[in-house]
């Protein structure tokens, strides 16, 4: 039988200073709806949760905080992290295991809003729309013909991670006349590129064929500094760089050094290797030609309501003793007899 209550906790960081919600719709309907359930806010924002702040949390829904060994020592209860998002580089995923709580993203909830985001900065940036911008508010109207742009049309993609970002974008830019898309994933499966009419190539042939590289892999050992200045130095000098991934995967340095130089046509930045960003003169911000998001390049109102329903969705789940073991990303956890122990309050009897 369901113990009562299943207590989820969210990290402060959905409040306004003044305690107000900050985002439109998260799925906290679904919340009040569910019998047996409770919510609650953290009471003050840490950068990093502490022990104190999830002891008494079946199920935590995080937004930007980090989650260390140190976190989990107060995971006796904890049943549950959702990350809201994809992204759980802030978690620290072996010390989540160990303590028998299951990590889950919001697989999917993402996708659209990530992708419709990515093709803005494409658009932006290859007609120059920042640049003709200014060159009215400046009174340049006479020096348009020095501010020609260039259409999608018959350019070549190339998708860094071809998962459900990458696949998303895809479908999104068939209809502007661009060349067979090109993909570089390790692990996808050639029967998935094929269905999306995408060609697989090494890292260092796609970045040599294409007009427009985009970003879409997670941030890990492997892809931690993955474009640095030999990639970059692969690029086409007319080719646009855009991550919407993660700070990390593109060395920022050798970033800064190409587009100095003028090895690349330009590039959308929305993450950094250190976040946030908070002071001005960070070093990309000289360039006319790249466009620069605080991690947020994607924020919707609806982006948020598809990433709340789902994060509310499967916390949801594990109390009912049902984990959707698509959602979860140290799945070994399930194993494990701490997580069981746990789960077992929450099963119920068929």
């Amino acid at each position: 039988m369901q113990v009562s209550p299943y207590n989820i906790g969210f990290t402060r960081d959905f409040l306004t200073a003044d305690g107000e919600l900050t985002y439109q719709d998260i799925g906290l309907d679904l919340l009040d709806a569910a019998p047996g359930v409770s919510r609650h806010f953290f009471t003050h924002h840490e950068p990093i949760v502490s022990p104190e702040q999830i002891r008494d949390c079946d199920a935590l829904i995080a937004l930007t905080p980090q989650c260390t060994a140190e976190t989990f020592r107060g995971a006796e209860r904890l049943l549950v992290i959702e990350r809201f998002g994809v992204g759980y580089d802030m978690v620290d995923v072996a010390a989540c295991t160990e303590a028998g709580v299951a990590l889950c993203i919001t697989v999917g909830a993402v996708n659209h809003s990530v992708a419709e985001s990515i093709i803005t900065w494409m658009l932006a940036l290859s007609h120059r729309v920042p640049a003709k911008d200014r060159l009215l508010r400046e009174g340049g109207w006479q020096e348009r013909a020095h501010y020609m742009g260039s259409e999608l049309r018959d350019r070549t993609l190339g998708v860094i991670g071809l998962g459900g970002i990458g696949g998303a974008l895809v479908e999104m830019l068939r209809g502007f006349g661009m060349q067979p898309p090109v993909a570089y994933d390790p692990y996808a499966r050639e029967e998935h590129a094929a269905q999306l009419g995408v060609r697989l190539l090494p890292l260092d042939e796609l970045l040599r064929t294409s007009d427009f590289v985009s970003v879409n892999c997670p941030l890990n050992d492997q892809t931690r500094n993955l474009l640095g200045e030999h990639e970059l130095a692969l690029m086409k000098p007319d080719a646009y760089l855009i991550n919407t991934a993660r700070g990390g995967i593109v060395n920022e340095a050798a970033l800064t050094s190409a587009l100095r130089e003028g090895r690349l046509a330009g590039a959308g930045i929305d993450v950094f290797e250190k976040e946030p960003v908070t002071e001005a003169g960070h070093p990309l911000a000289e360039f006319e030609n790249v466009l620069l998001a605080p991690h947020s390049i994607a924020w919707t109102n609806e982006l948020f309501r598809d990433i709340g329903r789902r994060a509310c969705e499967t916390v949801l789940a594990f109390s009912r003793g049902e984990p959707p073991e698509r959602y979860v990303v140290n799945r070994e956890v399930l194993q494990r007899d701490n997580f069981q122990k746990k789960l077992a309050k929450f099963q119920r009897n068929s």
